[in-house]
């Protein structure tokens, strides 16, 4: 694999950050519980997918749920990073999947236009600063038709003191959800609120991790009066 120049706006994850993004917590707890909430936002849930793009795959934790749940015939994984694209290709391995993949930008994708059935882009476009382009891009590669499934953290969660800690972002891009949902609508997607969900889960919530909630000391607020920590979009490109 011919290795690519990163872009110059590229902010590199700090050591802690790429190894919990290579375990099974990440897997299991993020990864796996996001996609599970996606499904139900689906508009047809029986519909099939033929290609399938990982986009931000990282270390390929994503690549076998994926493979389950769609079934794709062509699965697709993108990341700027060799190091975590050199672990997706280790985790293909380990699980025996049939996957392509790309080092490459994904605000500079090289795939045809309209080549994709649905784009998968987990905790990946809040890392980007061409976020604009990004959505562009996985815009021209969709079929008509075809799906966005976005999963992303808040400016809310990535501006935590624990985050900033332990993880590096391009801080100055960061959104909020409604500014995420805006930006997607901007970029020509289409969704109602059928297609969107606010994940509220412990780990998001940086000021306490829900500690009071579990001990029953208080409950959490209800959706349109906290601030939102996560959002989950089905978004559609039109037929």
């Amino acid at each position: 694999m011919d290795r690519m120049v990163r872009p110059k706006d590229y902010v590199e994850e700090s050591r802690i950050g790429f190894w919990f993004l290579g375990s099974l917590t990440w897997e299991k707890r993020v990864v796996e519980v996001a996609l599970a909430d996606m499904e139900k936002l689906l508009p047809d849930p029986q519909a099939s997918f033929r290609t399938v793009l990982d986009a931000g795959c990282g270390q390929g934790k994503a690549l076998k749920p994926l493979q389950e749940r769609f079934k794709p015939l062509r699965l697709i994984g993108v990341d700027v990073d060799p190091h975590a694209l050199d672990a997706a290709g280790k985790e293909a391995a380990r699980h025996a999947l049939k996957v392509e993949m790309l080092e490459a930008d994904c605000a500079t994708l090289p795939l045809p236009d309209a080549s994709v059935d649905l784009v998968f882009c987990h905790q990946t476009l809040h890392h980007l600063v061409r976020q604009e382009e990004t959505l562009a891009e996985f815009h021209r590669v969709l079929k008509p038709g075809g799906l966005l499934l976005l999963a992303e953290s808040t400016k809310a969660y990535i501006h935590s003191w624990v985050i900033r800690l332990l993880f590096r972002h391009p801080m100055h891009v960061q959104r909020t959800a409604e500014e995420f949902l805006e930006l997607l609508r901007r970029a020509g997607f289409e969704f109602g609120a059928g297609n969107v969900s606010y994940p509220y889960l412990w780990w998001s919530r940086a000021k306490d991790f829900g500690l009071l909630e579990r001990w029953h000391i208080k409950k959490p607020p209800p959706s349109g009066k906290r601030i939102e920590t996560l959002v989950n979009v089905v978004a559609q490109k039109p037929k």
